[in-house]
């Protein structure tokens, strides 16, 4: 108990000089930290994302782009019921956080989500190169996969980027996962 307050400690520290660094962006935290339905408190919020905030800042620049892809991440991985952080590490594997990515194979968005799902489950007005949708779709389709492997990351992670019994993009995200989204 006294290691895990240490770190909780630790992190809210770090947390605090970060944002005190940036007041807009304190700012735009706090309204996203009071709106989000899927943080137990405002507190967990605010650390979360403050953290989250800071290591998607080179890749997202605008304060209030990162905020809003951080909330949505964090409700829809919560909704299904995986980590939100295995989620920004698939998004930064896949899209690089271009929410208007478009892959050889046409993948959409953030998560990269074949635009033939749309049609698949009836909706052709669903526009995937929109944040909320494809994060929908894509951690909808990802849980998916996990229950069909019976919690087996790998494969899962396989199935969800078509490469299913091949190492690479598994390795890929769950490297993106330890080295920077994991909170420790």
């Amino acid at each position: 108990m006294k290691l895990l307050l240490s770190i909780l400690l630790l992190s809210w520290s770090a947390a605090a000089m970060a944002a005190d660094l940036d007041p807009e962006l304190r700012d735009v935290l706090r309204a996203a930290a009071s709106e989000s339905p899927s943080f137990a408190d405002r507190f967990e919020a605010e650390v979360w994302l403050t953290d989250m905030s800071s290591r998607l800042a080179r890749q997202v620049r605008d304060p209030e782009e990162r905020i809003e892809i951080l909330t949505l991440v964090h409700m829809e991985a919560k909704r299904v019921d995986l980590p939100p952080e295995l989620i920004l590490a698939i998004i930064e594997v896949e899209s690089n956080f271009d929410r208007y990515a478009v892959s050889v194979a046409g993948a959409l968005g953030l998560m990269q989500v074949m635009p033939f799902w749309i049609d698949e489950i009836g909706r052709p007005k669903d526009n995937l190169l929109h944040t909320n949708t494809n994060l929908r779709y894509g951690c909808t389709i990802l849980r998916f996969y996990y229950d069909k492997e019976r919690g087996d990351l790998r494969r899962a992670l396989g199935r969800y980027n078509g490469s299913l019994g091949k190492r690479k993009y598994p390795n890929k995200v769950i490297d993106k996962l330890s080295r920077k989204w994991f909170q420790a």
